[in-house]
């Protein structure tokens, strides 16, 4: 889970956005929890201290990413790394202002895990979130990853190997760019 952003056009982190009564960070843990995965690593940067003190965050582990203002491939290296200690075979990636993203957007992911695999939602005729990282696939990730472009680089340059997974008609990756309206 990448929570690490500043929410810079949002306005603040948007780790600590509420919605529905709850926090995204919260909501985002509960749908990995929900779908079935674990170890669950929640990285944080922008307003760590704040998240921690706010959040139910469960058993999930929380990691701090220092270089957070980098962009998000700090983040999602961040998260490898850590998930690189443990014994997974692959990384669901969710995004923190993704709150439309479904458990069973990542069980459909999920299901078709393994340390070679590299999966992505799609919607209609466009690839989103959640995608899976499997871990024979971390390093390449890590080294193709900068700024505010994470596994893009590394999933556009084996396109022949990615492997979609429709989910449109169960879940919405639109992200929050800005606050809604009211």
């Amino acid at each position: 889970m990448l929570a690490a952003g500043g929410g810079r056009r949002y306005g603040g982190p948007k780790a600590l956005v509420r919605r529905d009564g709850e926090l995204l960070v919260e909501r985002a843990v509960a749908t990995a929890r929900e779908a079935g995965c674990a170890p669950i690593v929640v990285v944080l940067g922008a307003s760590a201290a704040e998240v921690r003190a706010q959040a139910d965050l469960g058993d999930a582990t929380i990691v701090d990413n220092e270089s957070w203002k980098s962009g998000m491939a700090s983040s999602l290296k961040t998260g490898l790394a850590t998930l690189a200690g443990t014994d997974a075979q692959a990384a669901v990636v969710l995004l923190v202002d993704t709150p439309g993203v479904t458990p069973e957007a990542v069980r459909r992911v999920a299901a078709k895990a393994g340390s070679d695999a590299l999966i992505t939602a799609t919607y209609g005729n466009r690839r989103g979130h959640p995608v899976l990282l499997g871990r024979d696939h971390w390093a390449g990730v890590a080294t193709l990853a900068t700024a505010d472009v994470g596994a893009r680089a590394y999933l556009t340059a084996r396109a022949a190997e990615v492997v979609t997974v429709a989910c449109e008609d169960c879940s919405d990756d639109t992200d929050l760019d800005v606050p809604e309206s009211t």
